[in-house]
């Protein structure tokens, strides 16, 4: 059934109180982005901030060889631009869209305008970096001491909780650049698994058919950056259907219409539709 993509389909955008909500309501802009599309490249500008709803997004360091190296992944748990608020206006890696979905951003000058208001946004935020540097340290301690069936299971895990599906597309190659093996080291791991009847893995797409059996064989990484985000985001939660049904019924755009509506009336200097807090997105008039 097709659902309207709400704001608070970000899970850290659902965190926010009331006030700040509506504050910020009619500055988000609903986005359709494509597996591969670069947000950011090293070193640029950013212009705005994203807070993905079905999309995740991955921050890669670019070695000199031309080699990629993974900082970070983020999904509807989170927001990309954290570097805005601790005091840059340039990105430190690339930020390319490793899932193709939608996502909602944020002028970084109203971000910011909202930052130094002080108060619940800021604080917010700065409990979200302190769960992300969690995330970024435990990440390059897992590529250095564990194996690559645990690393394997991790990325999986991570990647179902960022995910509406349990199929997930992305090579093998592209998970050795992730978790820094060697693409035969991922596929050995990738046949181990699938002889367990933990995944299958067919050109490019990988269903998992138990996350249990994914549990049973991570590392402790998984479980060390999941209590920290609760220690620190303790009511980081999806939104809820009542929440859903809500925007539905006020006559708002369907996630399907989206694209089809941008290329229909683009706009100067943008390739996504406003929402206001009391309405959730209208079609475009042709």
């Amino acid at each position: 059934m097709l659902t309207v993509l709400h704001p608070r389909e970000n899970r850290l955008l659902a965190e926010l109180g009331s006030t700040e909500f509506q504050r910020l309501a009619p500055h988000f802009e609903l986005v359709a982005l494509d597996r591969g599309e670069v947000l950011y490249q090293a070193d640029g500008k950013m212009a705005y901030a994203y807070f993905p709803v079905t999309a995740t997004v991955s921050v890669d360091y670019l070695l000199e060889a031309g080699g990629t190296s993974e900082i970070c992944r983020i999904g509807n748990e989170g927001m990309l631009g954290v570097t805005l608020f601790m005091g840059g206006q340039r990105s430190a890696g690339r930020a390319a869209v490793q899932t193709g979905g939608y996502a909602y951003r944020l002028a970084a000058a109203r971000l910011m305008e909202e930052f130094y208001l002080g108060g619940p946004v800021l604080r917010l935020l700065l409990r979200y970096t302190q769960a992300r540097l969690t995330q970024i340290s435990q990440l390059a301690a897992c590529n250095s001491h564990h194996s690559t069936k645990q690393r394997l299971c991790r990325y999986l895990l991570q990647m179902l909780d960022r995910s509406q599906s349990n199929e997930l597309t992305v090579t093998q190659e592209e998970i050795g650049a992730i978790i820094g093996v060697r693409r035969e080291g991922v596929t050995d791991a990738a046949r181990w698994l699938q002889e367990r009847d933990i995944i299958r893995w067919r050109r490019g797409r990988v269903t998992v058919l138990s996350r249990a059996g994914l549990v049973e064989h991570v590392c402790e990484c998984y479980g060390v950056v999941r209590q920290a985000t609760r220690l620190l985001l303790p009511d980081l939660q999806t939104a809820s259907p009542g929440m859903r049904s809500v925007w539905r019924a006020s006559g708002a755009l369907r996630s399907d219409q989206l694209a089809t509506a941008e290329r229909r009336a683009p706009r100067a200097g943008s390739h996504g539709l406003k929402a206001d807090p009391g309405q959730a997105l209208r079609t475009v008039a042709t």
